[in-house]
């Protein structure tokens, strides 16, 4: 099966956003056995969008469409497929009145203009979106598939896993199982390079993919059922975590914030966190997960030297060593533990640049733990980045290594 994406919308021609659907979309695709050979970027003029899409319709089997699905004048997603294959659009009474439910329930009236995300052409099939008011079209005609799907990253990844990928199945030539391995604490290359042994398997195949909180390793398997897919993916998973060992931290969905949530939950105990460079970035991430208020208590910004000082840091400590300093970072969890009363605290200072800081180079980050099997301490490589990915790498470098801490308790 060809495949082809056309990523709609005029905001990606003028560089305002980059176009992380269609990366997503291809990565996906290669896991999935289907050959993407183009790709394609059109802005919101209906012309050019029939255009690119019966030059698509020429040359691929499968054409895969993000954004325009809106119910605005520039969403023209719909209109110019129906252009294409000579179909008329008609309002779709269930889709109407699922639309407009959802703006009861929000006790707002629906624009009329919204109308038009509930209509469909006779080869049109919809594609529910529980994130969002704009259903997907599935569509099939003449031995082609065109799946139109909305811009909005959130939806799209819910409708392309949950809704298209088991439609795409029976064309795959197998059925497909996936399994993902989320690493930390090496690079993509460093990953890659490791799994040299492996990463060339034809089924199942291994792949790495750099995210923003990890690299993921993909496991993909085709065969003709399930179970014998899952066990071809456990096999290669085996000889995979025997590679990376304990650089792995979770599968799938998992995050370095909800693993480290889980092993908390599952022993009883707490943990509270006391920051400096990350500015509040380390609680906020923490509480990204549900549930988290069962064993996080809170999080101290101190941001300055004083406040330090009032929650508990000695000021020989300070004055002996800096505000960057691995003595420090172990004063403000011990300091943090005890004031908040948990089994764990954890305090990280550093740099966060663009300027040095107490002769300290940019991307310097001291991370300690405290709990009751004793203290354990980390260090940032030193990441010469930008502020904001200084403080996004430190935060993710404090949970994995309580990550590890919890787990060596685990597993002692």
């Amino acid at each position: 099966m060809r495949a082809e994406i056309i990523s709609c919308g005029t905001e990606l021609l003028l560089g305002h956003i980059t176009d992380t659907n269609a990366t997503y979309l291809a990565q996906s695709l290669a896991s999935l056995g289907i050959d993407l050979y183009f790709i394609s970027q059109v802005g919101d003029n209906q012309g050019r969008i029939i255009e690119t899409l019966r030059r698509a319709w020429e040359r691929s089997d499968l054409i895969i469409m993000t954004g325009g699905l809106g119910p605005t004048e520039d969403d023209l997603a719909r209109e110019s497929i129906s252009a294409l294959l000579g179909e008329t659009m008609q309002v779709d009474t269930v889709l109407e009145t699922e639309l407009r439910g959802i703006f009861a329930v929000r006790n707002v009236i629906m624009p009329e203009r919204n109308v038009k995300q509930a209509t469909l052409i006779p080869s049109a099939r919809p594609l529910s979106n529980p994130l969002g008011t704009a259903p997907g079209w599935w569509v099939e005609k003449d031995g082609h598939i065109i799946v139109a799907m909305p811009g909005v990253p959130r939806e799209l990844y819910r409708m392309w896993e949950r809704e298209v990928i088991p439609r795409l199945v029976p064309y795959t030539g197998g059925l497909i199982f996936t399994r993902l391995l989320r690493v930390w604490g090496l690079g993509e290359s460093a990953v890659e390079e490791r799994l040299d042994s492996v990463i060339h398997s034809d089924n199942p195949t291994v792949a790495t993919y750099a995210k923003s909180d990890a690299i993921d390793v993909r496991i993909t398997a085709k065969a003709e059922t399930r179970e014998q897919a899952e066990q071809q993916v456990a096999a290669m998973e085996r000889r995979v975590r025997e590679i990376l060992r304990h650089h792995i931290f979770g599968i799938d969905k998992d995050t370095l914030q909800s693993v480290v949530g889980k092993y908390l939950t599952e022993r009883g105990q707490t943990l509270a966190v006391m920051e400096t460079l990350t500015g509040g970035l380390l609680s906020s991430r923490i509480t990204d997960v549900p549930g988290s208020s069962n064993y996080f208590a809170g999080g101290l910004v101190t941001y300055s030297t004083e406040l330090k000082v009032q929650m508990g840091v000695l000021p020989e400590i300070l004055e002996q060593y800096g505000a960057i300093s691995e003595e420090t970072a172990r004063a403000m969890d011990h300091a943090v533990r005890g004031r908040l009363g948990v089994d764990y605290g954890l305090g990280i200072t550093g740099v966060a640049g663009p300027d040095k800081q107490e002769d300290r180079p940019v991307g310097t980050v001291h991370i300690a733990i405290e709990g009751p099997e004793g203290v354990v301490t980390g260090m940032g490589p030193g990441w010469r980045a930008s502020r904001d990915d200084n403080k996004r790498l430190a935060v993710l470098a404090a949970l994995n290594l309580l990550r590890l801490y919890l787990e060596g308790v685990k597993k002692g």
